[in-house]
């Protein structure tokens, strides 16, 4: 797919998306939900971590209302099922660790998008706001499933009925995210973290993610069976002999990812 509304690039073994519509603050349309979709499952398959940000001053302001014409005639049903599940999935079902980058902004389904990665890194001048409720929406992109589970019930309804920004600070504190991190070493901090997840056992990664999300549908003993699984199938791996030989070597593992 040629990408017009977003930029992808892949270096070491770091696949990283920039929304690139800096004219609306990266506003998602028909065209841009595809492109992420495609760019995300590409870096799945050409990398070991994908990076998630945008351009300019914002991550993304979420839905662009001017998209198809009138706001108003808007099949938001079908946009949602048609174009944003299938790109909330691609980042969900990732086989490799997602890492959001918000650099600005992120409003509305833009903030949901931002929450959608496996890790959320925000500069401290950055915010998060559930914007629906200004247009008489409710949160949509996923927000519904994701916040209580990152923030709380009492949190996310609240962030949900008063549509007020939330600080990077405060999404810290919170849960919703990893972390914020100054602005001025923002970008070198989050090419730090995803070397860092490149360099890794992707093939635990992968575990991990199946694990920790498997764990909201079971009861104790289900969950230790999944864990008995995966990490038998982590037991195979060439990254895990690695791992095991560099400890008694008292060296840094280096891991193919397999």
């Amino acid at each position: 797919m040629q990408y017009d509304m977003i930029t992808y690039a892949v270096a070491e073994d770091i696949a990283t998306v920039t929304l690139n519509r800096p004219d609306v603050m990266n506003a998602l349309n028909t065209q841009m939900r595809a492109e992420i979709t495609d760019a995300v499952e590409r870096g799945g398959r050409e990398a070991r971590v994908v990076v998630l940000t945008g351009t300019g001053r914002s991550f993304c302001s979420g839905q662009d209302l001017g998209d198809g014409g009138n706001a108003a005639n808007l099949d938001l049903e079908r946009t949602l099922r048609d174009e944003y599940v299938p790109m909330l999935r691609a980042i969900y079902d990732c086989p490799v660790p997602t890492i959001s980058a918000v650099n600005g902004g992120a409003a509305g389904a833009g903030a949901n998008l931002a929450l959608s990665a496996d890790v959320v890194i925000a500069a401290e001048s950055a915010f998060f706001l559930q914007a629906f409720t200004r247009i008489g929406l409710i949160p949509d992109a996923g927000g519904t499933w994701l916040l209580p589970r990152q923030m709380g019930l009492a949190k996310a309804m609240g962030a949900a009925l008063f549509a007020e920004k939330i600080t990077a600070a405060q999404a810290d504190a919170w849960g919703m995210i990893w972390e914020a991190v100054a602005d001025d070493v923002f970008g070198a901090h989050v090419a730090a973290r995803a070397r860092h997840l490149a360099q890794g056992p992707t093939a635990a990664y992968a575990r991990v993610k199946q694990a920790l999300r498997a764990s909201y549908d079971n009861d104790l003993e289900a969950q230790l069976g999944v864990e008995s699984k995966l990490q038998g199938e982590c037991g195979k791996t060439r990254d895990f002999k690695e791992g095991v030989v560099a400890f008694h070597e008292k060296r840094p593992a280096v891991y193919e990812g397999r």
